[in-house]
């Protein structure tokens, strides 16, 4: 099945990235986040339900955003601009299209980073608190929800927990949270285990 939607289709289409206009992929940049956001946005034109996008340089490590060393320099000269670039284009490319309102753009990484600079410049794993963008897809635009603490270290006001952001992802795509799937084995897994859609948003 993998194999036929790679080779036929309007999805195969999509991933033929020398039918777009250079120009739309120099907007996006020219470098592999830049190109692999303007694949996601082909996908999503092409009638592909979910597209998955690891942003990162090193396809072999795989870890450009563990800044234990150098965080603020990695943050500015390396990783932070072709994100931006990427990321700013795509919103205005779907929103362009018309497809922005049908198309729910999710960012977020496994956890946060310590308020704390260590003696590496660097910052290390926080799971405390982290920041989440949702965009589109039929949600409320222009909210900011929730805050940490002064320090940055913990939830403040109005905390939401990441299954509350799974679950309102499925509540945009039509999926129930209580449907029960069951394995080959007969055993029940939860779509979700716990989490409610995140009122402010839809």
């Amino acid at each position: 099945q993998a194999y036929e939607i790679l080779s036929g289709g309007a999805a195969a289409d999509a991933f033929n990235l020398s039918a777009e206009p250079q120009r739309v992929r120099e907007q996006y940049g020219q470098h592999l986040w830049g190109q692999q956001t303007v694949l996601a946005r082909r996908l999503a034109e092409a009638g592909v339900p979910l597209t998955l996008m690891n942003f990162t340089l090193n396809q072999v490590k795989g870890q450009d955003w563990d800044t234990h060393k150098d965080n603020f320099g990695l943050m500015k000269d390396v990783l932070l601009p072709p994100m931006d670039l990427a990321v700013s284009t795509l919103l205005d490319d779907l929103d362009a299209r018309g497809l922005l309102d049908t198309t729910l753009v999710a960012m977020f990484g496994e956890f946060g980073r310590t308020p704390r600079i260590n003696k590496d410049a660097g910052r290390d794993h926080w799971e405390k608190v982290f920041s989440v963008m949702l965009a589109g897809g039929g949600l409320k635009s222009g909210i900011v929800l929730g805050s940490s603490t002064r320090d940055g270290d913990l939830p403040l006001d109005r905390p939401v927990h990441l299954n509350d952001v799974l679950a309102t992802i499925y509540h945009q795509l039509g999926v129930s949270c209580e449907e029960v799937i069951h394995d080959e084995l007969d055993r029940p897994f939860p779509v979700l285990p716990h989490g409610t859609a995140i009122p402010e948003l839809l």
